[in-house]
């Protein structure tokens, strides 16, 4: 009887074979990883910085209500104080402080000496 030679497997296919069933990682897949790790670190990173902003926040919010700290900056200021003098001050996201600039302004707290600038009434 003769034998029939069938195709030869290359050793590449065969290594390829190999870690595909014994699901072992690639070059390119330790990578993807590390480039998504680098990615999360740097999230982590951002949030953490947001997080002490928070804190201090929080921290101020013990002396008085938001609105209160608000108003007492822009009360402490001389000429009045613009949007970005009042977020660095208190430390409060966006959406709070137009929030409460808004019924400041409703309550006849504060006047608008222009865009954006803020004093007491």
């Amino acid at each position: 009887m003769i034998r029939r030679k069938g195709k030869s497997v290359s050793f590449d296919a065969m290594v390829k074979f190999f870690m595909q069933t014994y699901q072992i990682p690639t070059k390119r897949d330790v990578e993807k990883i590390l480039n998504r790790l680098d990615r999360l670190e740097t999230l982590v990173a951002q949030a953490a910085s947001g997080v002490a902003i928070r804190r201090r926040a929080a921290a101020r919010l013990a002396a008085g209500s938001a609105t209160d700290l608000v108003l007492e900056a822009i009360r402490r200021s001389r000429n009045g104080m613009t949007f970005a003098d009042i977020q660095a001050k208190t430390g409060f996201v966006d959406k709070k402080i137009r929030n409460i600039l808004f019924r400041l302004y409703k309550l006849g707290k504060i006047k608008r000496q222009g865009r954006g600038l803020y004093v007491a009434a």
